[in-house]
């Protein structure tokens, strides 16, 4: 598995970002996602959003620094996923694509988390970025 020294914590549109300091190939493993776990009902009560539920029961409680997963932005082009190892109550991040020196990493955090806290403010992502700019290059021309 990948080093903290193989990632940087950056200022990115959507706020902080992970960007990487080394190349990566489709498959390989870039971090796991770390934290406490606690309750579901925990969670509930838990105003953070770096929140990974598990199961029914489990919730990992990415709030702590040291979790550089926690600064991975949504992307609705993504180069990672999120793996649920469930025998180990584990999420790990996965490249499904080659990762660039350089390139932000970014995986597509669902429907359900994109309708509540993405969707209402618009998206940030290089994705819907770069289509706004082109809309409003449009409109102007």
């Amino acid at each position: 598995m990948a080093k903290k020294k193989h990632f940087k914590v950056f200022r990115s549109s959507a706020g902080f970002g992970l960007r990487a300091l080394k190349d990566f190939k489709k498959g390989d493993v870039l971090l796991d996602y770390t934290g406490p776990i606690i309750t579901n009902d925990e969670a509930d009560e838990n105003p953070n959003r770096y929140l990974f539920r598990l199961d029914d029961e489990k919730t990992i409680d990415g709030s702590p620094r040291s979790n550089l997963a926690r600064y991975i932005n949504h992307g609705c082009k993504p180069n990672a996923q999120a793996v649920h190892d469930e025998a180990k109550d584990r999420i790990y991040i996965e490249a499904i694509k080659k990762i660039i020196d350089g390139d932000e990493i970014t995986y597509n955090y669902g429907p359900e988390y994109f309708d509540e806290y993405i969707k209402p403010g618009g998206c940030l992502c290089k994705k819907c970025t770069k289509k706004k700019a082109k809309a409003v290059e449009k409109v102007g021309a």
